[in-house]
């Protein structure tokens, strides 16, 4: 081990315990992700030049009932998303263990096929646009990957390949899946991400949406999102540790690269499709 190396952090991940009572850090990191992606929104929509005719998709105060929606596709497709993308075998043989989020286990590509869903139903069961719903909720959520992340990070999970690094640390939880080569110093893949996916995209966004006029041409924002979080995942990938195990992982890529491809051609789509609206004749 590089004497440079640093130790990881002896974090808690129990950010709040009374009695039995007990509040994790990654709880926290989705309440406020969930929370600050609805006062963004809401920031969104009361500023009308943002969007076509001056004219928000809905009512302000809609975002209640979208904060809802959005919640439980998150949490249902995260959870079922790692459950299918990352450990089948395992819960199909202890099927009782995947309501269990408390024990970890999310994926943000089955998040986002949650709150797509989710997304699709509010916008039915209200009569609003669903593409401009998309593209209010792909402006917010690196805000929500940003602490996501953080708690990764916190947690000691989603540790990144060996390095030299100056920068690179030693997590305790590697030594359970690479005992013979810990203690070794890894990336800090997690801060890379909350970097890249949180910080980056949500700037990359709002230029976008406040400078460039994405909000006008429905499908747009979602379109850059999925396409900017498709690369950024893809890039950090390379200095993550790839999941023990998984199929996908073939050669150079693994997994995380493999789900995202979908997402970057679906973003292309998603600009093909809003601009072909935008030139359709009225």
């Amino acid at each position: 081990m590089t004497m440079l190396a640093m130790t990881f952090p002896d974090f808690n991940p129990v950010a709040i315990e009374i009695g039995p009572f007990m509040v994790k850090w990654y709880g926290l990191a989705y309440m406020a992700g969930l929370i600050l992606g609805w006062l963004y929104i809401r920031r969104l929509l009361s500023e009308a030049t943002l969007w076509p005719r001056n004219s928000a998709p809905f009512e302000v105060n809609r975002t209640d009932d979208l904060l809802l929606f959005m919640t439980v596709g998150v949490v249902i497709g995260g959870r079922l998303g790692f459950v299918f993308f990352y450990e089948p075998g395992h819960y199909l043989s202890n099927p009782s263990e995947i309501p269990m989020v408390w024990k970890g286990g999310m994926a943000f590509h089955g998040a986002l096929l949650g709150c797509g869903l989710a997304i699709w139903l509010f916008s039915r069961f209200y009569k609003v646009s669903s593409l401009s719903s998309m593209d209010l909720c792909a402006a917010a959520v690196p805000l929500g990957l940003f602490f996501g992340r953080l708690a990764n990070f916190i947690n000691g999970e989603l540790w990144g390949r060996p390095t030299e690094a100056p920068w690179g640390m030693v997590f305790p939880e590697a030594r359970i899946f690479y005992p013979s080569l810990e203690p070794t110093p890894r990336h800090p893949s997690q801060l890379y991400e909350a970097a890249l996916e949180g910080i980056a995209l949500f700037l990359v966004l709002r230029f976008m949406t406040h400078y460039r006029g994405a909000l006008q041409t429905p499908g747009i924002a979602t379109g850059i999102f999925l396409i900017g979080y498709g690369l950024a995942r893809s890039f950090c990938e390379i200095f993550r540790s790839p999941h023990v195990g998984h199929a996908l992982n073939i050669g150079p890529f693994t997994a995380g690269m493999i789900y995202s491809l979908p997402m970057i051609l679906l973003g292309l789509w998603f600009i093909w499709y809003g601009r072909h609206l935008a030139t359709r004749p009225a």
